[in-house]
Formats: C-alpha cells, sequence, structure tokens
C-alpha cells in the first residue's frame, strides 16, 4: 500500500537536467594613440541543474569598439555581458589612451595607455578575468587583462603582451578563449593572448580586432601625429556554450543564432549572437 502511494504521489516528478556550460563575454575594445589594449571578457564555466520546461535567459555580448584618436586619443568601449540563466560575464575592460582618461574595469581590465608613466590599468573581476598592464613609460601601451594571466606592463619601447586566456574542452576539442588584446609601441607592439586578443600596433596603424565567440580583448592603437585618426581594434564577441545528456532536448527561441553536435552521449549546442530563451524537454 505504501508503495502505491509513493508511486502515485512522486511517479510523475521530472529529474532536472545537469547541464555543463562555458559563458564568456564581449572583450573590451582597445585604446587610442599611444594606448594601452582592451580587457578579455569574463569567462565562466561550471555546471547548472536546469528544470524541465522553464525557459531560461541567454544573451550573447558584443565586444566594445576600438576608440578613435585624434589630438588626444580615446578609451576602449567596455564590452558587453553574456548571460545564461544565473550566470552572468562581464563584458571586458576598455583600454587607456594617451592624455586621456585610464582603463577600465570589467571581466579582465584593460590595460593603460600612456600618460607620462601615470596611467592606471583596468582592473578585473574576481573568478572571471586578470587586470590589465600598466604603462611605465611615454612611448608604448599595456596589454589587457586575460582570463587566465594578467596583462604585460609596457616599458622601453615594447608595447605590453596580452594576458593569456583560459582553455576549454565543452566543445568536444581544447579551445582558448578570453585573451587580453596588446599594446601598441613605437618599436614592437603587444601580442593579444592566445584566446583570441588582437595585436597592438606601432605606426600610424590601427589595432587589430579581437576574434569573433573569443572574448579576446582588441589591440591599443598609435599615431605620430595629431592630425592622423587611427583605431583601437574591437573586442571580439563572446559566447555561450551548453553540454547536455543526449537523451534530453533543448528548444532555442527568439533572437540566438546556434549551432549544435553530438558527441560521447552528450549534446553541445554553441550559441553565438543574440538575445532569448533556451527551454530543456
Amino acid at each position: 500500500m505504501i508503495g502505491a502511494i509513493t508511486a502515485g504521489l512522486f511517479g510523475d516528478i521530472v529529474p532536472p537536467v545537469s547541464v555543463e556550460y562555458l559563458v564568456v563575454a564581449g572583450g573590451g575594445g582597445g585604446g587610442s594613440r599611444i594606448a594601452g589594449a582592451g580587457g578579455a571578457g569574463g569567462y565562466l564555466t561550471n555546471t547548472l541543474s536546469c528544470t524541465v520546461g522553464t525557459s531560461y535567459s541567454v544573451q550573447i555580448g558584443g565586444g566594445g569598439t576600438g576608440g578613435v584618436s585624434g589630438s588626444v586619443g580615446a578609451v576602449g568601449g567596455t564590452g558587453t555581458n553574456s548571460i545564461f540563466a544565473s550566470v552572468t560575464s562581464n563584458g571586458g575592460g576598455g583600454g587607456g589612451a594617451y592624455q586621456s582618461v585610464n582603463a577600465t574595469n570589467g571581466g579582465s581590465g584593460g590595460g593603460s595607455g600612456s600618460l607620462d608613466g601615470n596611467s592606471q590599468a583596468g582592473t578585473g573581476i574576481s573568478g572571471q578575468g586578470n587586470d590589465g598592464g600598466k604603462t611605465i613609460s611615454n612611448q608604448e601601451g599595456a596589454g589587457g587583462g586575460g582570463a587566465g594571466a594578467v596583462g604585460a606592463s609596457g616599458s622601453n619601447g615594447n608595447g605590453g603582451n596580452g594576458g593569456v586566456g583560459l582553455a576549454s574542452s565543452i566543445s568536444g576539442s581544447s579551445t582558448y578563449y578570453a585573451g587580453g588584446g596588446g599594446g601598441c609601441s613605437s618599436t614592437t607592439p603587444g601580442s593579444g593572448g592566445n584566446g583570441g586578443g588582437g595585436a597592438g600596433a606601432n605606426g600610424n596603424n590601427n589595432g587589430t580586432s579581437g576574434t569573433t565567440n573569443r572574448g579576446g580583448g582588441g589591440g591599443g592603437a598609435r599615431n605620430i601625429s595629431d592630425t592622423s585618426n587611427v583605431n583601437g581594434g574591437n573586442g571580439g564577441s563572446g559566447v555561450v556554450i551548453l553540454k547536455f545528456p543526449d537523451t534530453k532536448s533543448i528548444t532555442v527561441s527568439g533572437g540566438l543564432t546556434s549551432s549544435n553536435t553530438s558527441s560521447g552521449g552528450y549534446k553541445i549546442y554553441t550559441i553565438t549572437a543574440g538575445t532569448g530563451t533556451v527551454t530543456f524537454a
């Protein structure tokens, strides 16, 4: 009798779905005119227990816009957050610029630009990314922070390298995400951090943009005259990747762009753009 009552009370309960996730935000844009680089977007990965039939919000963060130089220069824009359910990964900080405000904070902080060696680097958010580097002299920019390491300081005419990102195998192969951008230089610009960070520039050249759907920071730009406009590299857009047992299904709704594959008993959905919802069944 007790067994029959138990079956009647609990037999229709549907267990939750264990979803492994990677949520990477948009990277920050690089600064312009003797400028620092953008910080990488925040990087968060873990598992989440999701209720069948409940719709969960998803947003893919865009990269920050690179600064456009004039006689002073401009700080790069901060990247946009990426979201899955209760998980929010913060956009990367923008790179600093010569004779302008300092680098900004974010998932990873932007690297500082030149300002008589006194510019301050952006600060990363604990658990999501690292601080940007600091400019030491007045000739180069610092690297933006990455998810795996701080951005390097610029010195002796060399731009600081962007901080390395972190590798994830959620998609089925090991891929680095959230690398910081490289700082500009009069001679040797900084390289972008592994994970989609854009390289810095020298001469009157634009910084390199971060890689799409990797959350990398944009590289810093350098111009050598007040009349020459150059752009810092744009930050790379973010991504949300969801992995769950192939006995379950998912509905992707709204304005989301996604692709999917199956491997080793799991379904893997990679969401690359837009805002919308996902619902598990």
